[in-house]
């Protein structure tokens, strides 16, 4: 996959976990633990967006 697609990627499931967060906080009674492991997953993909534009190896 080329870089540029391969951000692309990580940029929608990003915006996916966002509005999965969202929906989650939204809720009567969200679940904490639901929402730390999205929040988790999203600052991982955030973070592997940052590194693939800096051109930093893993």
């Amino acid at each position: 996959m080329r870089l540029d697609a391969r951000i692309a990627s990580l940029n929608n499931r990003h915006a996916a976990l966002e509005a999965r967060i969202f929906e989650e906080d939204q809720r009567p009674r969200p679940d904490a633990e639901t929402l730390a492991r999205l929040k988790r997953e999203k600052l991982r993909l955030k973070e592997e967006m940052e590194r693939l534009r800096s051109g930093k190896p893993h």
